[in-house]
């Protein structure tokens, strides 16, 4: 087993700075996940591991040794990318044994080894098909399949599923987490722009934004406790609601006015300091029910209805600015557009944000 160090890590084009002071330690046997937003430096960070972009400052150790000035082919790592890269006129097997050919490996060691990624991923069916006899699907495993061959060190995924259709997506998002179980002394860095892929194969959740890391975590504490308004966006899908509010208790729970909204009791610690402060309450859409009570947080008008047989989502519209908010309700609903409806949800599911966007459990 491997285990990956980045510290105080940076790279520049020129002027531009892409990527500031990472400090990254991935332990041994750990599938370790990069998201973010389109440029926030994923891509980047996992192609200076591989050694495909030079590192302008700090240090990049695999198993304690120092990689920085290594060549990618002494690192110890396979990488599988967007496009399966596949030769066209060779075979699968021979497609996943190129590489061991090329070292003069002998060959019964070459299908032993093919023989069980195969196996493993199984392909044993499709050994002898040309890459266009293969789906997208099968044809990603064949990459996979290659890489696992090499015996790396590392394994790294740049977004590997992103050119397959939604059900392919799902069905190798599975396989690969199959193969995670398989391996469980392989260390894997995957890169990902989809928070499903994310939340269902990471051990932990690197979460990047404009060439920082926001917060690292198993994917149910960055959901649970996310450390700033950011990550609670980013993670979740709708994103969670934020509101302008303000502090009206302080204390072990802290009270909030909600702007143009009711009043909450939040489980979060406050200091006195902080009364009347503008804060961010935040909400998920999936934490929200409606009721019929005069005790609720938010108040509106329906906008749109999105009826998706197992949930149904709702879009809302307030009075004032920043009132807009999302509901996820469970199965079929009956409300309909222009529905004025009034939402609660328990107090150990609400968030608040200070000022700066820093959640007050981080502060």
């Amino acid at each position: 087993m491997t285990s990956v160090s980045l510290k105080n890590v940076s790279k520049s084009y020129g002027a531009v700075e892409v990527l500031r002071n990472i400090d990254l330690e991935i332990d041994k046997g750990e599938l370790v996940v990069f998201v973010g937003p389109s440029g926030c430096g994923k891509s980047t960070l996992l192609r200076m591991i591989a050694g495909l972009e030079t590192i302008t400052g700090g240090e990049l150790q695999i198993d304690g040794e120092l990689m920085n000035q290594t060549p990618p082919a002494q690192r110890g790592i396979a990488m599988v990318f967007q496009t399966y890269a596949l030769y066209p006129h060779m075979t699968v097997r021979d497609n996943m044994a190129f590489g061991m050919k090329i070292a003069k490996k002998p060959k019964a060691e070459i299908d032993a080894v093919v023989g069980n990624a195969a196996r493993i991923l199984q392909l044993e069916p499709y050994l002898d098909r040309l890459p266009k006899a293969l789906s997208g699907g099968q044809r990603q495993r064949v990459a996979i399949g290659r890489a696992i061959v090499r015996d790396p060190k590392v394994f790294l995924f740049d977004e590997p599923l992103s050119n397959l259709d939604a059900a392919l997506r799902v069905a190798t998002r599975i396989e690969i987490a199959q193969l995670k179980e398989s391996m469980p002394e392989s260390t894997m860095i995957y890169v990902t722009h989809d928070q499903v892929e994310a939340m269902t194969l990471a051990s932990r959740i690197v979460v990047l934004h404009g060439g920082d890391i926001e917060q690292v975590g198993a994917p149910l504490e960055l959901y649970e406790r996310p450390a700033n308004t950011f990550v609670a966006q980013f993670i979740g899908s709708p994103a969670m609601n934020m509101l302008p509010a303000e502090l009206t208790g302080t204390g072990a729970e802290t009270a909030v006015q909600i702007v143009n909204g009711g009043a909450a009791t939040v489980q979060v610690p406050s200091e006195a300091g902080d009364q009347g402060t503008a804060v961010k309450f935040g909400v998920r859409p999936e934490d929200l029910t409606i009721t019929d009570g005069a005790d609720f947080l938010f108040e509106g008008n329906v906008k749109i209805v999105e009826a998706l047989g197992e949930t149904t989502v709702l879009y809302f519209e307030a009075e004032g600015e920043d009132a807009s908010f999302v509901v996820k309700l469970p199965g079929i609903q009956s409300i309909r557009k222009g529905a004025k409806v009034r939402l609660t949800a328990a107090s150990e599911k609400l968030h608040l944000f200070d000022a700066s966007g820093i959640s007050f459990l981080y502060r």
